[in-house]
């Protein structure tokens, strides 16, 4: 990845950040990494812990940026997401969801984008 898409993509987490702490969400850790994968944004509310993943698409025309997460993206952030949760047990009583934020000439965020079970 050239370092222009590297800062797009800091860009891009920085907006979204600021857009869901805009919504009350408070940030509980930003690029959480570990061998099965990264989450980008993870986030919490009073009964929630939020897994986001965020993607910048300057051009739609072949799709947004939602539309790239794949299934093994997917498969992805859930295994992060699940060591997240062995690393940091406080957090396992909360419910969880995986959501998507979508950056192109508009924010979208999409709410209970996938599940455990897709």
């Amino acid at each position: 990845m050239s370092k222009t898409n590297i800062q797009r993509g800091n860009l891009a987490e920085d907006q979204a950040l600021e857009f869901l702490e805009a919504q009350g969400l408070k940030l509980v850790f930003r690029n959480f990494l570990c061998k099965a994968g990264e989450i980008d944004l993870i986030l919490r509310d009073q009964t929630t812990v939020i897994f986001v993943e965020v993607r910048y698409r300057a051009d739609t025309s072949r799709g947004t940026g939602a539309d790239t997460v794949t299934r093994s993206k997917m498969a992805k952030i859930i295994n992060s997401a699940r060591y997240f949760l062995m690393q940091h047990p406080a957090y396992v009583k909360l419910d969880c969801r995986f959501d998507v934020i979508s950056i192109s000439a508009s924010l979208d965020w999409i709410q209970n984008a996938f599940t455990l079970d897709d």
